[in-house]
């Protein structure tokens, strides 16, 4: 790695002195501390302060990094990397960054679309010829920019019955996505962040490019930034040295919360702090690409209507207490990160962290306060955080009730061939229905309105073409009176945050109307923590 211009903080001097310790240096040449007004040594307390709750040697932390002008000036490693052998987090340890990975990839297709090797404009069946054939074809920049309308992967694999501790391969996320017959919208219509475009991306530099991914990004970015410990971690049995095992909270502590995936793309790249300064200069200076591969990296998407989004490549621009910012976040199994450059100041922040239910954008907007309080406007002239990097989609809140009339509408069994999967609606209890599908447990139903059931937490199934023939959703047949099938729903569209409108039809499938208890508390789908 290239650390010549920039402050070298040791393994020696900040992983073994202190579980937390806030390491300064190369102090700004107007003399104060830490880029802000004040007495020396004051900006590390302060910076320790934020990350209190975080650096205790019993639990799972982060490592942080300030950076002025493309060189680290700041370092600290809080909590642990490893609980089973009390290794401390500092600035070395390689952290998972889920969705902050999207900017690699995005920057290997950038390099690409400037050496010619792709169209940007291209629909993306002209690099996996086997993708469906929409009418209105999405295009690669599309899928840049999250307004392709391609259902994410993560939620339809999670809606095929995959709970979160199952294993599945590239080759059936690829085969899910291309049986996909409908978009969640037209492209080019909405923003609706899609974790299935940076798959997609993924998968189409390794096939223009003739080699993965992984290896496309060490060999034209990581490793002519001096990126010696970043990579696009494509198999999860691999070694990683100096790695931060992932946590989740526990009632009685901490358990560990990895992954056995091996898609990369939508996340996947491992790095540390230290690392993560090459990047972060590249991303003003463009050592690799040059100012086009910087400008095209910043450039924002546009919709059909006109408007621009935030959105750019794998970064998302934004604005915190009057300071123009460009970050994004990451999440996924026990790791959390958070990137924040602040361009017009010079600084920029990342937060690598190795604990779920943590939030590293909060932690990092709160050092860049600390670092650029001078600079910003007060507290109430404008919003207390940077504006929020896309996130898990959640349901709408809304009344719903688990004594359900005239249950027996909707029992029965639903198919949906775009997943593969049977959905099985029975009689829960004495007035209540349950949800069954692949290796779930059963997933207690609630009704929101007459035709509409929701699981309670961002799965909503809309019923509609009742057997007497109305079809709109609630619609009873005439023929046959209450209990009878004419009276039952033929269909269904299940809508589940990132993937819209998805259809099941109903089958002849016999015995799916027994009874059944719920028993061990319900899966919940979408189920997997989003990138």
């Amino acid at each position: 790695m290239n650390i010549s211009d920039r402050l070298i903080v040791t393994a020696s001097a900040v992983i073994f002195s202190s579980v937390a310790v806030f390491v300064t240096g190369c102090a700004p040449s107007d003399g104060s501390s830490g880029g802000r007004p004040g007495t020396a040594g004051d900006v590390p307390d302060r910076v320790d302060e934020v990350f209190a709750d975080y650096a205790a040697g019993d639990g799972p932390g982060c490592s942080v990094g300030a950076i002025r002008d493309g060189r680290l000036i700041g370092s600290a490693g809080y909590g642990m990397a490893n609980l089973d052998h009390g290794i401390p987090n500092g600035p070395t340890t390689v952290f998972r960054t889920g969705s902050v990975s999207k900017q690699f990839t995005a920057g290997a297709i950038a390099l690409l679309a400037l050496r010619g090797d792709v169209d940007l404009d291209a629909p993306v069946r002209r690099y996996i010829p086997e993708f469906p054939d929409y009418a209105d074809p999405p295009t690669v920049r599309h899928l840049v920019h999250h307004t392709s309308g391609v259902r994410d992967y993560i939620v339809l694999m999670s809606l095929a019955g995959n709970r979160d501790e199952d294993y599945y391969t590239n080759e059936e996320v690829l085969a899910v996505i291309n049986r996909q017959r409908e978009l969640n919208f037209p492209p080019g219509a909405e923003f609706l962040y899609s974790n299935a475009g940076y798959f997609l991306l993924g998968e189409i530099v390794a096939r223009v490019s003739g080699t993965s991914l992984r290896d496309f990004s060490h060999e034209h970015l990581f490793a002519p930034l001096g990126m010696s410990h970043t990579h696009f971690h494509d198999d999860h049995n691999e070694v990683v040295a100096n790695r931060a095992i992932g946590y989740a909270p526990t009632d009685g502590g901490f358990e560990i919360n990895v992954t056995t995936l091996d898609m990369v793309g939508d996340g996947g790249v491992f790095t540390s702090v230290e690392d993560w300064v090459a990047w972060d200069r590249n991303l003003e200076s463009g050592t690799v690409g040059g100012p086009e591969w910087v400008a095209l990296m910043h450039q924002r998407g546009v919709l059909d209507s006109g408007d621009t989004i935030p959105y750019a490549f794998g970064i998302s621009h934004g604005e915190h207490r009057g300071l123009a910012t460009v970050g994004h976040g990451g999440s996924w199994v026990g790791y959390r990160a958070g990137m924040s450059r602040y361009p017009d100041a010079g600084y920029s922040f990342v937060a690598l962290c190795n604990r779920s239910r943590i939030d590293p954008m909060g932690l990092i907007a709160a050092v860049a306060e600390i670092y650029l309080e001078d600079r910003m406007e007060a507290v109430g002239e404008a919003a207390d955080g940077p504006t929020p990097s896309p996130g898990p989609a959640t349901g709408a809140e809304s009344e719903a009730v688990a004594r359900i009339p005239d249950r027996h509408r909707y029992t029965g069994s639903f198919y949906s061939p775009e997943l593969d999967v049977i959905y099985r609606i029975v009689e829960a209890g004495d007035a209540g229905l349950s949800l069954r599908a692949g290796k779930w447990q059963p997933v207690a139903l609630l009704q929101t309105e007459d035709g509409v059931l929701e699981d309670g937490r961002g799965m909503t199934l809309r019923f509609s073409g009742s057997g007497g023939g109305q079809g709109s959703a609630g619609g009873q047949g005439s023929a046959g009176g209450v209990g009878s099938a004419a009276s039952a729903f033929q269909s269904m569209m299940v809508d589940a945050g990132r993937v819209r409108n998805l259809r099941f039809d109903r089958t002849g499938e016999a015995g799916t109307a027994n009874r059944v208890r719920p028993s061990a508390p319900p899966f919940q789908p979408p189920g997997r923590p989003s990138q």
